[in-house]
């Protein structure tokens, strides 16, 4: 099998390091990305299209009206392209692979697929502008770096489901926290009457403020639901007791975080720049638990 080394998977919840392949498994995976390039090529090419469409609607305020047409649909077919890229990729026999490439890829694409369903209920067509570029982005990345570190583990129904529910907390509060960077540009835009052209049609800051709450509540129900799967059936997820480490702190913190921030919005009213802080604080945390903790392992270390 090649050179053999250790790997390990991290979330929230604790640490798998076992014994790989590594040279079996990069060869694996490069073939997988070879054969896969053209469709990969297809959906990068379609989302940076859908991308430019969107992105000139939004200059002219017709978001809205392509969001209804055939366009606005045709967005579900590079998201089924790259669902049907990440499932090869992941899925690795009877094992799941969640390197940090396709960890990103995985979180950009449940990001606009989440924006994608939810603009028939809000008003979040706008938003598909500044999200579609970062699906082509995701889409890519495997292709930009081949290299990348193979991380396949065991997997059962519960791991699944701790790593899914983990993944759809990552997703929203992504969503979260761009909400919250455009609510700040738009707020600094409004005082210095400098707003650009693609943010005049953004939908007006109440409603933004309204959104980015109900997708934090959301989202923080996942995350307890993922810290707390990680803690009480660690065993049986991770097959070893939970152990404190520094992504679960970090964890924990953007956890507190984003919980003072959802009690301060109920009990004292906040809102606006205050709202948009802890959000951004909230989300920084949730990167240095996640992405961070694996980037440092992977790139750094080189585990």
């Amino acid at each position: 099998m090649g050179e053999t080394g250790i790997t390990s998977f991290t979330t929230w919840g604790g640490t798998i390091a076992m014994p790989v392949g590594v040279e079996f498994a990069k060869s694996k995976t490069s073939a997988r990305i070879m054969s896969n390039f053209v469709p990969t090529f297809v959906a990068f090419f379609a989302y940076s299209t859908l991308a430019v469409f969107f992105w000139k609607a939004q200059v002219t305020g017709n978001t809205d009206a392509l969001n209804r047409s055939s366009l606005g649909h045709a967005i579900g077919v590079p998201l089924a392209i790259q669902a049907w890229l990440l499932y090869t990729n992941l899925i690795v026999g009877s094992s799941l692979n969640l390197s940090l490439v396709y960890s990103i890829s995985l979180i950009l694409w449940l990001t606009v697929l989440v924006y994608w369903i939810a603009r028939f209920f809000y008003p979040l067509a706008n938003m598909l502008s500044l999200v579609l570029p970062l699906a082509a982005i995701g889409v890519i990345l495997p292709v930009i770096f081949p290299d990348a570190r193979t991380h396949s583990e065991p997997t059962s129904w519960m791991f699944d489901t701790h790593v899914l529910v983990a993944m759809l907390a990552y997703s929203l509060f992504t969503i979260a926290a761009l909400q919250a960077g455009l609510m700040s540009f738009v707020e600094k835009g409004l005082h210095h009457a400098t707003l650009p052209k693609v943010l005049k049609n953004l939908p007006p800051l109440l409603t933004m403020e309204t959104l980015l709450f109900r997708i934090l509540g959301v989202g923080l129900v996942l995350l307890t639901l993922t810290l707390a799967s990680g803690i009480l059936f660690s065993e049986q997820i991770f097959g070893k007791p939970w152990q404190f480490s520094h992504k679960v702190l970090f964890g924990f913190i953007s956890w507190g975080v984003f919980s003072v921030l959802m009690l301060g919005r109920t009990l004292r009213g906040w809102r606006g720049r205050t709202a948009v802080r802890w959000t951004l604080s909230g989300f920084g945390f949730l990167v240095l638990a996640y992405l961070g903790t694996k980037f440092v392992l992977e790139i750094v270390l080189h585990r």
